[in-house]
């Protein structure tokens, strides 16, 4: 069995969409990355493990996230502040797909 391509729609919009995700679960609460796969998936995002880690250690080194030793992820202030300006963006951006004001 292949491995299975992921779609240009998928890399380059819905990839990005899902850290958004990430940033707001993690902003309820810390969070786990088993937890967030099976989240993710709930919302039809095709995430393995050897893409999501990675991105969680990338949110860590810009410092969205702080990973705690017992393995879970809190948001940060810089993430909290992310999340704020991506929710704005998200519902202006919204307003004009769908045309509403």
């Amino acid at each position: 069995m292949g491995v299975r391509q992921s779609s240009p729609t998928e890399q380059e919009i819905l990839r990005p969409l899902w850290k958004v995700h990430i940033l707001h679960h993690a902003n309820e609460g810390p969070v786990v990355g088993n937890w967030l796969l099976e989240e993710l998936r709930e919302h039809g995002y095709r995430v393995s493990p050897g893409t999501l880690y990675p991105s969680l250690g990338r949110m860590v080194r810009i410092g969205w996230l702080a990973q705690r030793r017992d393995r879970r992820y809190r948001i940060t202030t810089a993430g909290r502040q992310a999340l704020a300006e991506v929710r704005t963006r998200l519902q202006e951006l919204l307003c004009e797909v769908i045309g509403k004001r």
